[in-house]
């Protein structure tokens, strides 16, 4: 830290000085409940790398107090904590005033900072502090006063939505009330007064958050598809995008990843929805909170290594505590459904009952899991499999929901992690409220087209190569792909690899080694990911996946790389030969390997034969 640097006070902050102190790396509002808290509020993130820093880390939480005391607000309940070389801190505040308040956390950390350096003997930092004081205070009571004036009415009919037990939704152009067809929006300048609606009419359709490492997307659908059997009009939002059945069949309301809650709004403002299932991603939690107050389920369905260092999650634990999230907004008496057969579940459901009293449902592999047995005779729910049969137990009855052999998601049980899915789908489902039966049409009939799970363990038949679409993404995800391939009887096999650059080195040579540890390849073709390098230089993710692959033990003609996903998979469909199998894990250019799939499915395409020229 130098002599002195004085910062810019609030209203002197230049348009293109992102912070008012180069120490801060993130600030950002939390919409929702969040990692720290039920009730929203601001989050920053601040470099933890020196002893100063870690001063004014313990600093900070009596510098907001003392802020919010200006702007009227109570305390907050700030935390500030170390996650390794960050300092991750956290007050809730105001929902009209969320702006103002990444404000002052962001002052707050400019004020402890500059408190520092008057403990250790700075004269001009110690008079910074109070001069400048009176300024700061005032150009934070005007910036709230302008951010909540529009806030004012979408305020007012929150708080009546939360005392007629019902959800509510807020964002920049709108507030809504209940969700689906039992819910109202109202454009932010055209918010009515609470009286003048009819409560009694107000209400959610059941909604279902899930979350989790891998298998969010297919257990999503899944759920949507056994609400589907069971009649209702459901919403999904996914990774995907966001769809909603109804009598009409299926609409996409947006294309794209909308596993934030941007894409969950769209589903509960749908008024045709009578059931809401909801992914809900790790990005959007940390970045946003969660969109709506209420939810009627959740599951995660495991936890495993991925995005380490950012937004301070730095361990499984972390990670774990991040999905847990979901939790906060489960109505009274709702289940939050857990895999017991993952460690770090194990670790967070056990704690989670403890320290919240939340209730938890368990599935297992095992028929003899002890959380399971002991959670249905607490609750009556379970999901258990037993000689190759999927049991669940509804409210105290425990049924056949059938054979895996006949659940066209498992491929005759070889996708073992679609196995998992379904355990996890099924109980979801029922503690959600959708009967047995549809339960148990839905698996019977999920996964035998093209169409109802694309992009998730899809298996296709070109004439005599069998292809195998995924979305693996991480280390996890590639053991369990790897699994799955090597169940499938062929005479060769083919990996396409790659990754996004915002993965350090360590996670990328985890995902190499999983993905060459965890099956035989004859072949592996690593492709560039362009649209996800995300500050890394072109053929950087390839050069370490290449190297990390030879280290593994990849001889070096079997590896190949190419400029894009598409090319990468034409390179491979080139290379097969009758009996091979192809394993496609895609990210960035679906649509068009799902274009190019069809076309020579239709077109009766063989091994060796000309690929079409787009």
């Amino acid at each position: 830290m130098t002599e002195f640097d004085a910062p810019p006070i609030l209203s002197s902050v230049a348009a293109d000085d992102e912070y008012p102190s180069s120490s801060i790396l993130d600030s950002r509002r939390q919409t929702g409940a969040n990692w720290f808290s039920d009730a929203p509020g601001a989050v920053l993130e601040v470099r933890n790398s020196t002893n100063d820093d870690r001063r004014a880390l313990e600093r900070w939480p009596r510098e907001v107090r003392r802020l919010c005391e200006v702007l009227g607000w109570p305390s907050g309940a700030p935390l500030a904590q170390p996650h390794g070389a960050l300092g991750v801190c956290f007050f809730s505040a105001p929902l009209d005033g969320l702006l103002t308040a990444t404000t002052v956390a962001e002052q707050a950390w400019v004020r402890a900072e500059q408190w520092v350096r008057a403990q250790d003997g700075s004269e001009l930092a110690a008079s910074w502090l109070v001069s400048s004081e009176s300024d700061v205070h005032a150009a934070l009571r005007v910036r709230y006063d302008e951010e909540r004036a529009p806030l004012a009415a979408a305020c007012v009919m929150v708080e009546a939505a939360v005392s007629h037990a019902c959800s509510w939704q807020l964002d920049e152009e709108l507030v809504s009330v209940g969700s689906g067809v039992h819910g109202s929006a109202w454009p932010l300048e055209a918010v009515p007064s609470p009286e003048q609606i009819a409560w009694d009419t107000v209400r959610d359709v059941p909604v279902t958050l899930v979350t989790g490492s891998n298998g969010k997307t297919t257990t999503t659908r899944l759920v949507a598809a056994m609400w589907r059997t069971a009649g209702r009009h459901v919403g999904w939002s996914c990774s995907d995008g966001v769809f909603v059945h109804d009598a009409d069949g299926t609409r996409e309301l947006a294309d794209g990843d909308y596993t934030g809650p941007g894409g969950a709004r769209l589903v509960l403002r749908d008024r045709s929805v009578q059931a809401a299932v909801l992914e809900t991603a790790r990005g959007g939690m940390l970045r946003r909170g969660l969109a709506t107050s209420r939810a009627h389920a959740a599951v995660i369905t495991n936890i495993s290594a991925d995005h380490f260092g950012e937004y301070g999650v730095e361990s499984l634990g972390d990670l774990a505590r991040v999905k847990a999230t979901v939790a906060r907004i489960l109505v009274p008496h709702a289940l939050l459904v857990l895999n017991a057969d993952d460690e770090h579940l194990r670790a967070l459901g056990a704690a989670l009952e403890r320290e919240h009293s939340t209730t938890v449902a368990w599935f297992s592999r095992s028929a003899e899991n002890a959380l399971v047995l002991r959670g249905v005779q607490q609750h009556g729910y379970g999901a258990v499999l037993h000689d190759g049969h999927l049991l669940l137990c509804d409210d105290g009855v425990w049924s056949d929901v059938g054979a895996l052999h006949d659940m066209p998601l498992t491929l005759e049980g070889a996708a073992t992690h679609n196995v998992e899915n379904a355990l996890a789908a099924s109980l979801t489902a029922s503690v959600a409220g959708v009967p047995f039966a549809a339960i148990h049409g839905a698996l019977r009939q999920f996964g035998g087209a093209v169409d109802d799970n694309a992009g998730r363990m899809q298996r296709r038949v070109l004439g005599d190569v069998t292809v195998l679409v995924d979305y693996a993404h991480n280390p996890e995800g590639m053991r369990v792909l790897g699994a799955t391939a090597m169940g499938i009887p062929a005479a060769r096999r083919l990996l396409l690899l790659g990754q996004a650059g915002n993965r350090d080195d360590a996670q990328l040579v985890a995902l190499a080694h999983a993905a060459w540890n965890g099956a035989q390849y004859d072949r592996v073709v690593l492709k560039e990911m362009e649209g996800m390098l995300r500050g890394r230089e072109p053929g950087e993710v390839t050069r370490v996946l290449r190297e990390a692959l030879l280290d593994a033990g990849a001889p070096f003609a079997v590896l190949d790389v190419c400029p894009s996903e598409l090319d990468a998979v034409r390179a491979a469909l080139l290379w097969a030969q009758p009996g091979d199998l192809l394993v496609l894990p895609t990210h960035v250019q679906k649509d068009e390997v799902e274009a190019l799939l069809d076309a020579l499915s239709g077109g009766g395409w063989q091994a060796g034969s000309p690929l079409p020229a787009v």
